[in-house]
């Protein structure tokens, strides 16, 4: 009897660990996700206008249905320091936030710490904040972060937007790295304090210089999680094979997770309003990718390409709804009609089909 009694002990513990085992292997064998974002920040004044967008098979739709039909998973909204009420203000990107969640999207909150854009030529100072001193200023960062990281819950947070120059000027300019530093902290402290799984993002224009930029932050004891990168030709050269390197190189230097957080492609060189356009010549296009809907498809295609190569987060298109929503003769709407993925008529470019 004793001998039966322990053979079936012994089944026993090998039927557990067998199940054990069994357990680990299908979560070793689990498919990591490749984020497929795209920036919907002018969604909610574009709204305001009525627009109708349409599907691939012309159906009319809200844009969030049709690109979460489309394979679309990441949502990236930016947020301004200034009127809570106005065009990406606090409220407006509190509802929309709320509203993409629901959805089921991933919330990826751009920091602009600024009234209005933020980028490597541009970092004002929110008004509110113009008269304060380093600490008081350092400090104002802190609280303002942790409050919204709080009160939104984003999945990813973006602390400063195309930050090559610093944020915050003057205090935080490039010219002054220490107090660039302090002010930076103060906002990656902050979001891991309100939310200590959110991941955390710095955002570099362009990926030349990136990798020095990028090991300074990581020896000023700055905590964060992901590389976020952005990569237009016409601005930052007409080589997918150095963006794809570039991702590698630092994944494996800084051991974080990389990701092009902005990118975009013209589907035509004409135009739909009478605003100026970024792009219109034909010397700002990539060679082999003509200003076509399928020149922009497969550019966004072999964006999407090397990025499960290089084995990075994945990427996020800018300006994807940034039609030209207030009608054909307007001179203060759209400078990007021509790089959404929706061509003039509203109807998604087959560029989108390239997020399933």
């Amino acid at each position: 009897m004793r001998s039966f009694g322990s053979v079936i002990l012994i089944l026993v513990i090998l039927s557990l660990l067998s199940c054990r085992d069994q357990k680990e292997d299908d979560m070793q064998v689990e498919p990591a996700v490749l984020l497929k974002g795209m920036d919907i920040s002018f969604l909610p004044e574009i709204r305001k206008y009525g627009v109708n967008f349409k599907d691939r098979e012309s159906a009319e739709k809200d844009l969030l249905q049709i690109i979460k039909g489309s394979g679309v998973n990441l949502v990236r909204i930016r947020l301004w320091t200034g009127d809570v009420g106005g065009p990406s203000g606090e409220d407006e990107v509190t509802a929309l936030v709320r509203e993409c969640r629901d959805l089921g999207f991933r919330i990826l909150l751009d920091l602009h710490y600024s009234d209005t854009w933020a980028d490597p030529a541009h970092q004002t100072k929110p008004a509110v904040w113009n008269d304060l001193e380093q600490e008081e200023l350092a400090d104002s960062v802190y609280h303002y972060t942790f409050r919204i990281v709080s009160k939104m819950k984003p999945d990813y947070v973006q602390v400063g937007n195309e930050i090559n120059g610093g944020l915050l000027w003057d205090n935080g300019k490039y010219n002054n790295e220490t107090g660039f530093y302090q002010l930076l902290k103060s906002g990656t402290d902050a979001v891991r304090a309100a939310r200590a799984d959110c991941g955390i993002v710095l955002h570099y224009a362009g990926y030349e210089g990136s990798e020095a930029f990028f090991e300074k932050i990581r020896n000023a004891g700055i905590d964060f999680d992901i590389i976020g990168l952005s990569y237009y030709p016409y601005w930052h050269g007409k080589s997918l094979s150095s963006v794809e390197s570039t991702l590698n190189n630092l994944q494996q230097k800084l051991g974080k997770k990389a990701f092009i957080a902005e990118f975009s492609y013209p589907f035509t060189l004409g135009w739909a309003d009478h605003t100026n356009n970024v792009t219109g010549l034909e010397s700002q296009l990539y060679n082999g990718y003509p200003a076509t809907r399928d020149g922009q498809r497969t550019f966004v295609r072999d964006i999407r390409t090397l990025c499960e190569r290089s084995s990075s987060l994945g990427f996020c298109y800018w300006g994807g709804e940034w039609v030209a929503f207030k009608g054909d003769t307007s001179t203060s709407g759209s400078s990007w009609e021509n790089q959404a993925l929706f061509n003039f008529d509203l109807m998604a470019n087959p560029a989108l089909d390239e997020f399933r």
